[in-house]
């Protein structure tokens, strides 16, 4: 992409998020903000915060070339970051294809953790001086027998590896096949504590769980990510409705009855019969999507309000009234019709 001068636009996303143009940076589109409108009927004025984090969704589109796709993914770090992001995130298996949508993929795209690809996110962490939600990796174990997992990595500012969190809900349906890859996380929901916000990562399928949330939000998370590889099957027709809105919904209901901020980053571009939609955003505390990116390659710089969750949760009480002692059923193992 080469050096670019970046001029952020400073204000707020109007209502319709999709209205908001940005600037072109070679073939990717910047967009930032420097503060969200969706929290401006709760509060006066949202830029006299100081308790602000700015964001960076990296959406990208990936080869089967590994290097290849590990310096871009460098290239748009560095973008989000010269751009005033402060904790950045990538998508699901970001440094390869998304290999699931066959049985059994030809190429092996596994590897060690610390490796390659973990090894190339903590250097693009401390030579951006950013957080990095590093998308996923397909991790194998040092074992023997080694084990498989879809795994992200935390990284702070020095790019130390910070922590890691293994993807609990594993899918499997045609052109998501990954029970044929993935075995279920093993290390619990986690959540990061950084400079400036305790942060969370779940991973694609998890975003349709709404107790991974809330396990996330009881351990102190005040955002969470969503690494994501999601889209459309040429073949399989969306007979339930827009398969992209339910998406974005379910996950719009994480954060209202969890007083969180929720961040989505996905991927683009056609893979086999998959057209991976983006779509990436930000929904606030009260489930208002404050940014959506488009369907191609995009980098997303948004500025979040730290204290606008803990008023919400105040406000309304989804914590506090909780009754755990019955919700027993939940952690009940029982037979589901198939």
């Amino acid at each position: 992409m080469g050096a670019t001068e970046y001029v952020p636009r400073v204000g707020t996303y109007s209502e319709n998020p999709y209205s908001v143009s940005g600037q072109y940076i070679g073939e990717c589109l910047l967009r930032v903000t420097m503060s969200n409108s969706a929290s401006s009927k709760t509060q006066s004025s949202n830029s006299a915060s100081s308790n602000t984090l700015r964001v960076g969704l990296v959406q990208m589109g990936m080869t089967a070339d590994v290097s290849s796709n590990l310096e871009k993914a460098g290239r748009m770090i560095g973008d989000a970051a010269r751009a005033g992001a402060e904790m950045i995130c990538l998508p699901e298996l970001f440094a390869s294809p998304y290999f699931c949508t066959v049985e059994h993929a030809p190429v092996d795209y596994s590897e060690p953790i610390p490796g390659r690809t973990s090894q190339a996110l903590s250097e693009f962490a401390r030579k951006h001086r950013v957080v990095l939600v590093g998308g996923s990796i397909h991790e194998k174990t040092q074992e023997t027998p080694a084990r498989l997992f879809n795994t992200t990595v935390v990284f702070d500012e020095a790019g130390n590896d910070i922590g890691h969190y293994r993807k609990m809900h594993i899918p499997h349906d045609p052109e998501f096949y990954e029970k044929n890859y993935f075995l279920p996380g093993d290390l619990g929901y986690q959540v990061f504590s950084t400079k400036k916000a305790n942060v969370s990562a779940l991973i694609c399928f998890d975003q349709w769980f709404p107790e991974a949330a809330r396990a996330s939000a009881l351990l102190g998370a005040s955002v969470l990510f969503y690494p994501t590889a999601i889209g459309t099957v040429q073949g399989i027709d969306e007979w339930e409705g827009r398969w992209q809105e339910s998406w974005e919904n379910s996950m719009r209901g994480h954060a209202i009855a969890n007083s969180v901020w929720v961040c989505a980053v996905n991927r683009v571009g056609r893979e086999g019969r998959s057209e991976f939609w983006g779509g990436s955003f930000v929904c606030d505390p009260w489930g208002k999507t404050i940014v959506r990116a488009g369907s191609g390659e995009e980098i997303v710089v948004q500025e979040i309000n730290l204290d606008l969750g803990p008023k919400v949760s105040e406000g309304w009480g989804f914590m506090r009234n909780r009754r755990p002692t019955s919700y027993g059923l939940i952690t009940t193992e029982i037979q589901v019709p198939k």
